[in-house]
């Protein structure tokens, strides 16, 4: 008369008394892959920068192909110009891979100095060196 009789709804149960739903993520745990991929796709898009800036670092008679400008520069100056632009380019899928992959406030702030730093460098070595 006053019992309940029979077996109870458990409470996260579809037809109790929440309904509970859950979503599939597709990008769970695949975001050092994106990462990959970014730099991937960085590495392509700079590629032949990279090697130019390289041909530049590596090879001292590539300053007479800037006449005016840089005959004026030392091949020291004009050297280590070339190579900080070498290595930026070369780290550059890296920075932009970890920031992909992890896509956090510190992450962009982070990869957000770095590139600062550079243009600060590339813009105070130009501007001793070439202009």
């Amino acid at each position: 008369m006053g019992s309940s009789g029979g077996a109870k709804r458990k409470p996260n149960h579809p037809s109790g008394g929440q309904a509970h739903e859950e979503t599939m993520n597709v990008t769970e745990g695949k975001s050092g892959l994106w990462g990959a991929l970014a730099g991937l796709f960085t590495f392509a898009l700079i590629a032949v920068p990279l090697s130019a800036s390289f041909a530049f670092a590596t090879n001292p008679h590539t300053q007479q192909l800037f006449a005016g400008r840089l005959s004026d520069a030392t091949q020291g100056g004009y050297q280590a110009f070339w190579w900080i632009v070498t290595l930026f380019l070369f780290a550059l899928p890296f920075l932009v891979g970890y920031s992909v992959a992890r896509l956090s406030g510190r992450a962009l702030v982070i990869v957000g100095a770095v590139v600062a730093l550079f243009v600060i460098a590339v813009l105070v070595l130009g501007q001793l060196f070439v202009f």
